[in-house]
């Protein structure tokens, strides 16, 4: 998301394939790690608005050739020793004849836009004191990444969620503002403070592809969300193989869960989750079903 030339890339894939005049294309940039779920959204929308049946392709891609960073301020070295280049692209259609070729049934899509300055500088493009210009990421990024994730799971949970987990939540909560209220009425701390139940994806999710930012972001999310080595480990082996390939990192960690993972090998019937966060700050979530 950090390359975009004039005519954008749109423009090129459009002009190099020779493709049909009338087709409709947007080009997304400055998103960050999370374009391509953004894209998959947008993608999504337009194809419900379309009275015919319709195909859709999404490109993801990072270039950062251009954008190296040439100093020696440490906020900003990160970006030259963690990011990759990378690319990835896929069809979607709301056409029932590509029913049977397709190998997943998009469920759901989430998107949160975190707020406050601390979201909003955490990932931040500029210069160091030597005017050299580069990525900056900020020491708070794992914090704000918690937060938004937070609110994206607490929209997305109803839809993935068995009754029963969400129940659970619903009772954590309740039994919380018990607690405060008799607390103040009181006067007193004598009722213990209760803790947000959090809820077991586990349950309505069976493939995580969390997007592979860094090894502490992936450590934190499994340890949050309660997940087994196996869950993050499409994520690992992506971090490994290929480093933080930006925005298409889940689609790395998704062919790696569809050829490669031996651990916890996907079925049909299966429901996976994309997970990837963007400058911003914002968080971004997408439920698959294998067909």
């Amino acid at each position: 998301s950090l390359f975009s030339p004039t005519p954008s890339l749109c423009a090129t894939v459009i002009t190099h394939f020779k493709m049909k005049h009338d087709i409709l294309s947007y080009n997304l940039s400055g998103m960050g790690c999370g374009a391509s779920l953004l894209a998959l959204d947008l993608a999504k929308n337009m194809l419900q608005r379309r009275k015919r049946g319709g195909k859709a392709l999404v490109v993801s891609t990072e270039i950062l050739t251009q954008c190296l960073y040439h100093g020696n301020e440490r906020g900003f070295l990160l970006q030259n020793t963690l990011f990759r280049c990378g690319g990835a692209a896929m069809v979607l259609s709301n056409s029932w004849i590509d029913g049977s070729k397709a190998w997943f049934k998009l469920l759901h899509t989430v998107r949160v836009q975190g707020i406050g300055e601390d979201a909003y500088q955490c990932v931040y493009e500029g210069e160091d004191t030597k005017g050299h210009r580069g990525i900056r990421l900020s020491k708070d990024i794992v914090k704000v990444a918690g937060k938004t994730m937070q609110k994206n799971l607490t929209i997305l949970g109803p839809y993935v969620l068995p009754l029963s987990e969400q129940a659970k939540v619903v009772f954590s909560l309740v039994a919380r503002f018990l607690m405060k209220t008799l607390n103040k009425a009181f006067k007193t701390k004598k009722f213990p403070p209760v803790k947000v139940y959090v809820p077991d994806f586990k349950r309505g999710v069976d493939h995580f592809c969390i997007h592979a930012g860094g090894r502490a972001v992936i450590d934190g999310i499994e340890k949050n969300m309660k997940l087994e080595q196996f869950h993050t480990e499409a994520s690992r082996m992506t971090l490994l193989n290929y480093g933080n390939t930006s925005s298409s990192s889940v689609w790395y960690e998704l062919e790696y869960i569809m050829e490669q993972q031996k651990s916890n090998p996907l079925k049909k019937g299966d429901r996976v989750m994309q997970i990837a966060f963007g400058s911003g700050f914002k968080c971004t979530s997408g439920v698959w079903l294998k067909l």
